[in-house]
């Protein structure tokens, strides 16, 4: 079990972790030992999740979704199998709490008069440089 916050709790079902060896150095232990982690969370089908933080969680995983609807989260930091299963947990635990907060509606404002005079000064301002760059014709 992989506990989010105190009303989510994921089930083992839903997450499976497969072992590799990992590249990048470690010497003769790096041939002999799986310590990279794979993590795979099944999203689309997991009921504690809801739709919205399910789409949420689509957009924020990007490349880590998966066609079927998972979640792949590698690792292979450190040299140590546990400690990278553990990371693995952490960064999961990580995406599913930011998914699960919902962006703020943005209320239109309309621009207030001081703006809208600054606004057409600096345009006043601007379209006075230009017509100063243009030739001078003999009048």
């Amino acid at each position: 079990m992989l506990r989010i916050n105190d009303n989510i709790t994921l089930q083992d079902w839903e997450l499976s972790e497969s072992f590799s060896r990992a590249s990048g150095p470690g010497g003769q232990n790096v041939n002999k030992v799986a310590t990279a982690v794979e993590l795979r969370f099944e999203a689309q089908r997991s009921p504690h999740l809801p739709p919205p933080v399910k789409q949420r969680l689509k957009r924020i995983a990007g490349r880590r979704w998966t066609t079927n609807g998972a979640v792949v989260i590698q690792v292979q930091d450190t040299r140590s199998q546990a400690r990278n299963r553990d990371i693995a947990r952490a960064r999961l635990t990580e995406l599913i709490q930011k998914a699960l907060i919902a962006p703020k509606r943005r209320i239109a404002t309309r621009p207030t008069l001081g703006s809208q005079k600054r606004r057409l000064a600096q345009k006043t301002r601007r379209s006075e440089v230009k017509v100063l760059r243009n030739k001078v014709t003999d009048e």
